[in-house]
């Protein structure tokens, strides 16, 4: 047969298809198949990706702006670290809400998780929503969400200004102050 005398040519036929045809001669005399179709027509499956990338280069797009804003300017490499830790930890609570979601057991409060998103951990979040398919649908959460993606980008972008760079550092050296005092405390002990 020709593929032209195949009736549904949306597929070729496949070994094991059932085909219905009728006989007939081509110009030199030989047999030939017309009006070919597949009786048994099995659905493909879709082939679908198992995630969208877009938000996975979202997320690492922000993380290499953030990489390289660090190596141009005056914010210290410290950040980097904070936003890459922040983002795994969100992504391991997604992972626990989702598992608690399908066993019906205790959940992380939405509130918790917009907190982890705003605190930098929204890009953790952005992939666990979508490879995990985790408060991906919810319109009124998504809402949320992304208010709090663009606050944290927005206090990202102002740890560029002079005035957002003097309150780091001054937000730092009172995180050294309590760490040191902390460390005094324990080894008084």
């Amino acid at each position: 047969m020709h593929i032209k005398s195949l009736a549904n040519r949306g597929r070729r036929p496949a070994v094991g298809d059932f085909v219905t045809y009728s006989v007939s001669a081509d110009a030199q005399g030989r047999t030939r198949a017309e009006d070919v179709a597949i009786t048994n027509v099995r659905k493909l499956p879709k082939l679908e990706l198992p995630f969208n990338a877009l938000p996975i280069f979202i997320a690492i797009g922000f993380l290499m702006v953030v990489g390289s804003a660090i190596l141009v300017s005056a914010i210290p490499m410290l950040i980097l670290p904070i936003y890459l830790v922040i983002s795994a930890a969100t992504f391991t609570v997604y992972v626990f809400d989702k598992s608690a979601a399908k066993k019906g057991t205790w959940r992380t409060s939405e509130s918790t998780l917009h907190l982890l998103s705003l605190a930098g951990g929204w890009p953790g979040a952005l992939i666990a929503q979508n490879r995990l398919r985790h408060k991906s649908k919810k319109q009124p959460f998504r809402v949320i969400f992304w208010a709090t993606v663009l606050l944290n980008c927005a206090a990202f972008v102002w740890l560029l200004t002079p005035e957002g760079a003097k309150a780091w550092h001054s937000a730092e050296s009172a995180v050294v102050v309590k760490l040191s005092d902390f460390v005094s405390t324990c080894c008084a002990w």
